[in-house]
């Protein structure tokens, strides 16, 4: 019964041009990936900055997992609490310029560890409607009451305070959207929060290490507390975050996904120390990420597209959920590798190509995007 439902609900999705089959990668090399033997420039990468496969990240995470070993092999409450982590977590907390900070497994279970542990039926979350899914799962598992704003609207914002006012609130958005590829307005937002008091966490995950002096993000002025990946581009994986004091103790006494997880190695807290010391000193990979960046939303603006982002996303708008299906099949024979996002992921009928420029591309990189993608509308528009 179940298996047909199943089968039926595909059937749906696939119909609807939303259905999903991510391709399988061989390889991947700098800049490059490998898939169905082909090579192909990589435009859908969160490695901003090429830590990823970067030769002196590579040689210090094999040395940590050398000394180390290769596993907790243990939750942090039972015999996972290792001195190094806790070290590791104080280093974050003083280079963000926080209180404290906790290690999570990953970025998902992060906001929903820490969404579903400090909220709970009858407190107020208010929310940027485009802020990430983990985000609002983990709204939904807290109970709490909410009521989401306009994407990046502090004006809406503003007016869902007013009328809640008589309550103490918390806010809930991004300082870099991860598909609209936008900056929070981040001095409106403090100005709001200085005048109503709200509660604020802030995801920086796709700002931090990338942007902001030394890769520190930029929403420190406004964020009570910050969730960062180390995924991203501090090419790792797993996600800290951020705290004011006393917050660590809280989540290790109410968040499930802390608790109940097996926690991070002893060599991730040590690979994660020596991270800090490259994106200090990563400031030309940045500047280059920047150059490149602009390169590339200038250049499709100039040829007509509609290109949105302030950074390194950025977001073409396609539409028709097919037609970006269509487009990047047609892209990746011209070796460039960029996917469509479409409903659920952002609204439907506004598909986009999310296009995550890095600091290992270059502008002769953008001058072959722009033109394939030239080649394969004009062929869509003549078939």
């Amino acid at each position: 019964m179940f298996k047909e439902k199943f089968k039926i609900r595909l059937s749906h999705k696939s119909r609807a041009g939303l259905f999903r089959s991510p391709p399988e990668i061989d390889k991947r090399d700098g800049k490059y990936l490998v898939t169905g033997k082909k090579r192909v420039i990589n435009f859908a990468s969160n490695d901003y900055l090429g830590l990823g496969v970067s030769d002196e990240l590579k040689r210090k995470v094999s040395d940590n997992f050398m000394k180390y070993g290769t596993s907790s092999s243990s939750s942090r409450l039972v015999s996972g609490n290792y001195s190094l982590i806790n070290r590791a977590e104080k280093r974050y907390a003083v280079y963000f310029g926080y209180d404290d900070a906790v290690f999570f497994p990953s970025g998902y279970q992060a906001n929903i560890g820490i969404i579903s542990a400090f909220f709970r039926k009858g407190d107020t979350v208010i929310f940027d409607k485009h802020i990430h899914a983990s985000s609002v799962k983990g709204i939904m598992l807290s109970g709490t009451g909410f009521y989401g704003y306009n994407h990046n609207s502090i004006s809406h914002l503003t007016k869902r305070l007013e009328a809640k006012k008589d309550k103490r609130a918390a806010v809930l958005t991004e300082s870099l959207f991860s598909m609209d590829g936008d900056f929070l307005d981040v001095s409106a937002f403090k100005k709001a929060k200085e005048r109503y008091c709200f509660m604020s966490i802030i995801d920086e995950a796709h700002a931090f290490g990338a942007l902001g002096e030394k890769g520190r993000g930029l929403a420190r002025d406004a964020a009570d507390i910050a969730v960062g990946t180390f995924g991203k581009s501090l090419g790792f994986f797993g996600a800290f975050v951020l705290l004011p004091e006393g917050m660590k103790e809280y989540l290790f006494n109410f968040s499930s996904p802390l608790i109940y997880s097996t926690t991070l190695p002893e060599a991730h807290a040590a690979s994660a120390i020596d991270i800090l010391d490259i994106i200090s000193r990563s400031e030309d990979k940045r500047g280059h990420l920047r150059k490149v960046s602009r390169l590339m939303k200038e250049g499709l603006i100039s040829e007509g597209y509609d290109v949105r982002g302030d950074a390194h996303i950025l977001a073409l708008l396609i539409g028709d959920e097919q037609q970006a299906v269509s487009i990047s099949e047609e892209l990746i024979k011209k070796g460039i590798f960029v996917l469509p996002a479409r409903y659920p992921t952002v609204p439907a009928g506004r598909a986009i190509l999310r296009i995550g420029m890095t600091a290992l591309h270059t502008a002769e990189d953008v001058e072959h995007f722009i033109n394939s993608l030239k080649q394969v509308k004009k062929s869509d528009l003549c078939g």
